[in-house]
């Protein structure tokens, strides 16, 4: 249903540099939210609050501000444009009614506009596309709407033209021109039958317009400059007038979404959700978590915010449709339910596929570098921290190089950190290739926990994840014994036979049992007879390993999708330099002098092709990457990577390892 002050939730997302956020600034200041427009290049912009991204000209956190139109509240969204910062834009893709695509009038349709708009259309989010910097020297309009039909392949709807392109004198010429009329017949049988009869009102037009908008099924495009202006009055009208406003019950049960989290000045959580019904009130006992800690997560909320002209401001109450800023919730992790669980933070964008060991420099406490990067992860779960107590090494899961250099400043500017990092590497990943089952019985030899633990292996489809099954009933024993085996059966996917993560398979517990309570009179109970999760968490590994082993798992490497554009005389010397590179070129194609390659190449000769490329093409190669998929390692020897845990893999040292009471048992 529609609220009564009607709101929207506006995320702006674009290519890194293709003026994203200067149009924020714009924005705000058409709005009358700031008196000043702020610059990248001086780092005085409104939502690059971080030093890092004043510093660097780049936005590496989203940042809310809300600003007033006439007839909506706008809740903007400042997003990453740089594709190491993805995983910023996939938490706030679960929470926006509406979305701004930028897109440069210069350089055009780039690598992460396609990554992007492919995104929010499959999640039907409605977009319109702001084609900015037609002031620059180089700018284009007409060649920037062919790109989007042939790269984008997305019905767009353009509201006007440019007129003195690459000039400051440019400006946009607002008007729905044929090319409006056909995109939305295409999409509207009435008007399409209205356009054959030859009698098409302008105000049914603009009325189709804005329900296909509102459908997502096409996209108005919209020039401007958001340096000079132009454009961006129209910008606004069209954020009013086409895009959704928030929907939501105020009375109906809490229900919201935590889309990012961060550390107070007193290092207390405060956590960003959107709510999609409901009324969150201060001093509320609300309930969390993402459905897998089991019952029993709940806090007080002590303080809360809500975003209003350009600034967030305390409130003792946010209703449904709102962003707000929650305190008191000690345990919120982002993708984290708000009270009745609702829309989910979704893995919409690949995983990280690089790794590299962060390394102390002199003076870095390796127990303070431990909790500086435990923190980080909060912020952005994807870092992925991984700690092996032998080597006392701690490394980190990233996108690129650029985000390891801010990992890298971050821990210098706000922990005091002095670190350097090794080489990166590429991460695997490992999929079962049959089934394999395994079970160990309670007071058996040579099993030393008062526990009995069967599971079986499955593979499953790519990109299902893991689940977790039961062959046995629920009530067999108590129900901590069941929650000890899943839990651990995901913490021991995590490093599967060749010691990476274990993914896309189904787990069944298909035995259990234990050793009921015992105690002796007058005495308490008696440990050493009776069963506790202790023995489950222990058990389990050995179990799920030897069920691995005997399933069988095949190691993966990222693949990423690339397309290559060259001058075509030397496609003869890139092919060959492809094939070596792993390469698999599938579509071959020319325009003019201009060759275009299409086809897959292992992520981690990615860097290669990239190095490689500007000397192959004398300087004039183009070069677009993204995550593609996973396909088994079939080159060379298969990649391994060293265990962090008690390597179940060798019964006698994780025994060892675990426990002594265990290694004493396993030798008597």
């Amino acid at each position: 249903m529609p609220l009564l002050n009607p709101l929207l939730n506006l995320g702006i997302l674009a290519h890194v540099d293709a003026g994203k956020t200067s149009l924020t600034e714009r924005l705000l200041h058409t709005a009358g939210v700031i008196d000043e427009i702020g610059s990248v290049d001086a780092g005085s912009t409104t939502t690059d609050t971080l030093a890092l991204e004043r510093q660097r000209g780049i936005t590496i956190k989203s940042a809310v501000v809300s600003f007033p139109l006439d007839g909506v509240t706008v809740n903007l969204i400042d997003t990453p444009g740089h594709p190491d910062f993805i995983a910023e834009v996939e938490r706030v893709l679960g929470v926006l009614d509406g979305a701004v695509l930028v897109v440069s009038a210069v350089e055009g349709v780039q690598a992460q506009t396609r990554v992007l708009m492919r995104t929010l259309r499959r999640l039907r989010i409605p977009t319109l596309v702001f084609v900015n910097k037609i002031d620059r020297r180089g700018a284009r309009d007409t060649a920037v709407l062919d790109q989007m039909a042939e790269r984008l392949a997305v019905p767009v709807v353009p509201m006007g033209t440019a007129a003195g392109l690459g000039t400051r004198a440019a400006r946009f010429r607002p008007g729905l021109g044929p090319a409006a009329l056909e995109a939305l017949a295409d999409r509207d049988d009435g008007l399409l039958a209205a356009y054959l009869d030859g009698t098409v009102p302008e105000a049914r037009l603009r009325r189709a317009l804005t329900a296909r908008t509102r459908d997502a099924s096409v996209h108005p495009v919209y020039f401007g400059s958001a340096i000079t202006g132009a454009g961006v009055p129209e910008l606004i009208g069209g954020i009013e007038r086409l895009l959704p406003p928030a929907t939501g019950d105020p009375d109906a049960p809490v229900s919201g979404t935590v889309f990012k989290v961060e550390r107070g000045p007193a290092g207390e959580k405060v956590a960003y959700a959107r709510l999609f019904s409901g009324t969150l009130r201060v001093r509320d006992r609300i309930p969390f978590g993402d459905g897998r800690r089991g019952p029993g997560a709940e806090g007080r909320v002590t303080a809360l915010s809500v975003f209003e002209h350009g600034t967030d401001t305390r409130t003792d109450s946010a209703g449904a449709g709102r962003i707000v800023k929650v305190w008191g919730l000690g345990g919120i992790r982002i993708g984290d339910a708000l009270g009745a669980p609702g829309r989910s933070c979704e893995h919409h964008f690949a995983p990280p596929t690089l790794e590299t060991v962060v390394v102390p420099g002199p003076g870095t406490d390796r127990r303070s570098l431990h909790l500086a990067l435990t923190q980080l992860a909060e912020q952005d779960p994807l870092i992925g921290v991984r700690h092996d107590e032998q080597r006392g090494e701690t490394s980190v899961s990233l996108y690129g190089e650029v985000q390891k250099e801010v990992v890298q400043a971050t821990l210098a500017d706000e922990y005091g950190l002095d670190v350097t990092f090794r080489e990166t590497t590429t991460l695997c990943i490992e999929r079962p290739v049959g089934t394999g089952h395994a079970v160990e019985f309670n007071k058996k030899d040579p099993n030393p926990f008062l526990a009995t633990v069967g599971l079986r292996v499955d593979p499953a489809p790519p990109g299902a994840g893991v689940a977790f099954r039961l062959e046995v009933e629920l009530g067999s024993m108590p129900y901590a014994f069941f929650k000890a085996v899943e839990d651990t059966v995901r913490e021991t996917l995590g490093q599967g036979l060749h010691g990476w993560q274990v993914t896309d398979c189904t787990v069944t517990m298909t035995h259990c049992g234990y050793s009921p309570r015992q105690s002796h009179a007058h005495q308490g109970f008696d440990k050493s007879m009776s069963s506790t999760g202790y023995d489950f968490r222990g058990l389990t590994p050995l179990v799920l390993t030897e069920a691995l082993r005997r399933a069988g798992t095949l190691v993966h490497e990222p693949v990423h999708r690339f397309r290559l554009e060259a001058p075509a005389d030397t496609l003869g010397a890139l092919l060959p330099v492809l094939a070596r590179l792993g390469a698999v070129p599938e579509n071959t194609g020319t325009r003019a002098a201009v060759c275009v390659l299409e086809g897959t190449v292992p992520a981690a000769r990615v860097h290669a092709l990239e190095q490689r490329l500007p000397g192959l093409t004398r300087g004039e190669g183009e070069l677009e990457t993204a995550f593609d998929h996973y396909a088994p390692v079939t080159r060379g020897t298969v990649p391994q990577r060293p265990r962090t845990d008690h390597n179940p893999l060798n019964r006698k040292e994780y025994l060892l390892n675990v426990t002594r009471r265990a290694g004493e048992r396993t030798t008597s």
